[in-house]
């Protein structure tokens, strides 16, 4: 983890707790699909969760219904797609999905097809490209994604780590956050969020202005969190040992 940054403090009762999903909570997978979720974690979000207050959230790139299915049977408080779906109190908001990325979805599986290992998620009103499992369709799935903007106005290219998003413009992590902060059981706690990816930094500036801090997984820099932890095991053993708090 970066050098200059501590490891975080101890949970304590009074924070609205946001974790970030793949590569914070999870260990990434080539694939989507093929992340190993262990019981013993959903155990430990269940618990934070009622000594938080339900204050606890996850937000992340994937959409409501695969992290459903990810920490079944939790139904926790989310922002899904960087924000373009919502959960709170049990209602749930999405963004409607436009006819045009249907042609696209279809373009760029056919690219993909040809590097073994490449993969094209759908996640309604998005389109991820995924390159982990073939670095060498890195490049082409770029030009492909820049291309494509053309025939989706009002969307923007949001990088990953080895994945690239065609995405609706407006929402992002943080201002998903900061929503949540709005409404009970987050409203009047201190914010700390939890993420490791470039899409997380909006969330990191967004806790700091309300009064919480960041917490990087991983190396990366540079980064507005004021703390970091290693890699996702060493978030799972940080929550654990959260499991004390008064």
């Amino acid at each position: 983890m970066p050098a200059h940054l501590p490891a975080p403090p101890a949970i304590t009762p009074d924070w609205a707790l946001f974790l970030d999903v793949d590569g914070t909570l999870l260990d990434f997978a080539d694939a989507p699909g093929d992340v190993l979720v262990q019981p013993e974690l959903i155990d430990v979000l269940a618990v934070l969760h009622g000594r938080l207050d339900g204050a606890l959230a996850l937000v992340s790139g994937r959409t409501l219904v695969q992290l459903d299915e990810l920490f079944a049977p939790l139904h926790l408080p989310a922002a899904g797609l960087h924000g373009l779906e919502r959960r709170d109190d049990g209602h749930i908001s999405r963004d409607a999905r436009p006819p045009a990325l249907d042609g696209v979805l279809a373009a760029a599986r056919s690219l993909a097809a040809k590097f073994p290992g490449a993969r094209i998620e759908d996640k309604g009103v998005a389109v991820a490209l995924h390159w982990r499992g073939a670095p060498a369709a890195e490049e082409p799935l770029r030009e492909f994604a820049s291309s494509a903007l053309i025939d989706l106005p009002g969307y923007h290219l949001q990088p990953g780590n080895n994945v690239l998003e065609l995405r609706p413009d407006g929402a992002h992590k943080g201002e998903a956050v900061v929503d949540l902060l709005a409404l009970p059981p987050f409203k009047g706690r201190r914010p700390v969020f939890v993420g490791d990816d470039l899409t997380d930094e909006h969330a990191f500036t967004a806790v700091a202005s309300h009064g919480g801090f960041g917490v990087l997984v991983g190396p990366r820099q540079p980064t507005a969190a004021r703390y970091a932890l290693h890699d996702p095991a060493a978030v799972r053993a940080w929550l654990e040992e959260g499991l004390s708090l008064a």
